[in-house]
């Protein structure tokens, strides 16, 4: 017996021993979209970061998961995802037929695109990674967590200040206690009017999707009948164009999406099915659903030369995770609800001032089980998503991404889209290295210090449709925009609705007013003294300026007229007598008064 208690001790005492303790600034949990994109952020923002992904690839839902067609935010692609979408357009230029216009879908095998995102983080200072790497446990350190990690079979600890929850169903979020809700909310709760009356758990189906390859007419690659099959579950894919489906989804090198709605490849689940313990036995149905859909296609429809691509190294060739559209939405700062996109500028709260990334997807509604509300939205606008959001309430320096912001699921069925989480990510990478790099905690968030820090990376927090990243004005645009002075106009463009700043269009004194009022003490006895018309012209503004910055209004004319085209690059002529343009505004605010300099709170409520 002392002989077997000594050889177990001796064991235990290795284990210990081998054990490591890590130590970074900023731990990111889940290489998705949202956090390869806030580890190269949080890396470049010189802060040492380490990202872990319990699987082989980064990626997430748009690689491991095989979401590899990607139409959102491509009116405005900025930062770590326009990075991305330049690798993967440029490697697949050369081509036949590649669509590299500058607002067609983001296009890529699984694969390259999780290649493309490896090489990307390979390249980053201050950057870490560990692939094929669990998470098993958190607790508060002090300021910080500790979080308990297996690679190899070996547990070892990471001490970090930030922790950012990436995970696919924030399970990291989950484990430290944070409260969770999920499915429908109810109209009640929310006061949103598109909500419906009664809350429900169901949420998206999820989607074990495939990439199919065509190897030749005379090719059989049918596979074997998956367990359980059932020919019915897919009859109505007899009424339906597989041809158009299948050119609607096609990829490079002769592949296809697979990703199918009604008899298609979706499986109706509730959260309850996504828990740890019923995640298994939920994908492996999954699994099959598909897998039946495939031998359906490849038997009773005829496309027996459509096989399994080789992207994938599983047994049978499907990706390594499914694709989930949502899950559980942890409990943030604040609760971003629909009409904070709707109508941004007339709420109480200010979120849009608040924004660290945006997003345009019209939100999915992908349910197999009839019974679900459905629900009519009305031309879907691009939004900002707001800084509190991505905070946990009362978990302090614990930011979630992927499925579980604080949104409600009206918003939530637009915001998890990958490219909207990998611009997203920059903006979460930028709040985490913001913590630690002053020393400072979730509580004490700087909202223009982390703005500032994005738009240093050519990231984007205001979404304007027509003004690119490459436009010179742009950062001025961007700044203003988030102040409120200048408000976006949303023109209704078939089942979306276009958010433009409209540079060239003139300014109009009712719009300015109220919000230079409230902005500066000063403003108030300007406005009374000088009584603008309805257009507010460059003179107008000359003296705003003037009053602002106690300068000699000849000498500031004279000024602003020998630099009009050299310096700024205005096209229209120096002339104190018209109407400015929104453009020149913007850029004389931002040079002259900086209403961007101003505070705000998580609210987006200015700071006196």
């Amino acid at each position: 017996m002392i002989k077997k208690l000594l050889a177990l001790l001796l064991v235990l005492n290795a284990v210990l021993s081998y054990a490591e303790t890590i130590k970074t600034d900023v731990l990111v949990i889940g290489g998705g979209a949202s956090g390869v994109a806030a580890a190269i952020q949080s890396a470049r923002s010189k802060v040492p970061t380490l990202l872990i992904e319990q699987g082989p690839w980064l990626g997430g839902s748009m690689t491991a998961g095989g979401m590899c067609i990607l139409e959102a935010n491509r009116k405005n692609p900025a930062g770590i995802f326009a990075e991305y979408r330049n690798h993967i357009r440029k490697w697949y230029k050369p081509r036949l037929g590649y669509d590299t216009t500058s607002n067609a879908p983001l296009v890529f095998e699984p694969s390259m695109g999780a290649s493309t995102l490896k090489k990307m983080v390979d390249t980053v200072k201050n950057l870490a990674v560990k692939l094929n790497t669990g998470f098993t446990a958190i607790k508060k350190d002090g300021n910080g967590w500790e979080v308990s990690i297996t690679q190899n079979g070996q547990t070892d600890i990471i001490k970090a200040k930030v922790v950012v929850d990436a995970t696919e169903f924030g399970d990291v979020a989950a484990k430290a206690g944070a409260i969770f809700t999920s499915g429908f909310d109810s109209r009640k709760d929310t006061g949103e009017q598109l909500a419906p009356d009664n809350a429900t758990n169901q949420i998206q189906d999820i989607s074990y999707l495939a990439i199919l390859k065509d190897y030749g007419r005379a090719a059989d690659k049918t596979i074997a009948k998956p367990a359980g099959y059932d020919a019915s579950r897919y009859t109505c894919l007899k009424t339906q164009d597989i041809k158009k489906l299948l050119a609607a989804a096609r990829l490079p090198n002769e592949k296809y999406l697979i990703n199918w709605a009604n008899c298609g490849n979706q499986y109706s689940v509730t959260a309850e099915d996504l828990q740890p313990e019923n995640r298994a036995d939920t994908y492996n149905k999954a699994r099959l659903r598909t897998l039946g859909l495939i031998y359906f296609l490849q038997t009773t429809l005829g496309y027996k030369n459509l096989g399994m691509a080789e992207d994938y190294p599983t047994p049978d060739k499907l990706p390594f995770i499914p694709y989930v559209r949502e899950n559980g939405r942890a409990a943030g700062l604040i609760r971003m609800v629909i009409d904070d996109i709707y109508s941004p500028y007339n709420r109480a709260s200010q979120l849009y001032r608040t924004s660290i990334a945006v997003g345009d997807a019209m939100p999915g509604q992908f349910y197999s089980e009839e019974r679900v509300p459905h629900i009519n939205y009305p031309p879907f606008p691009a939004y900002g998503i707001p800084l509190g959001s991505i905070v946990a309430k009362d978990m302090e320096n614990l930011l979630v991404t992927e499925k579980s912001l604080s949104v409600t699921h009206l918003v939530n069925g637009s915001i998890t889209y990958p490219s909207i989480q990998m611009t997203l990510g920059q903006g979460v990478g930028a709040a985490a290295a913001y913590c630690a790099f002053f020393k400072t905690s979730t509580k004490n968030l700087n909202v223009r210090v982390i703005q500032q820090e994005i738009l240093d990376y050519k990231g984007i927090i205001m979404p304007f449709n027509d003004i690119a990243t490459t436009d010179p004005d742009y950062r001025a645009i961007q700044q203003v925009g988030a102040s409120g002075i200048l408000q976006a106009i949303q023109k209704a463009n078939g089942n979306s609705a276009d958010v433009l700043f409209m540079p060239d269009s003139s300014v109009k004194t009712a719009d300015i007013q109220p919000m230079m009022i409230e902005m500066y003490a000063r403003a108030f006895l300007w406005f009374n003294k000088e009584k603008p018309g309805e257009v507010f012209t460059l003179g107008n503004l000359l003296s705003y300026i003037s009053e602002m910055n106690l300068a000699d209004p000849q000498t500031l004319q004279k000024t602003m007229a020998a630099s009009w085209k050299t310096k700024y690059k205005f096209t229209l002529p120096f002339d104190v007598k018209r109407p400015v343009t929104r453009r020149e505004f913007a850029v004389l605010a931002n040079r002259y008064f900086n209403p961007f300099a101003r505070r705000v709170d998580i609210t987006g409520k200015l700071i006196n």
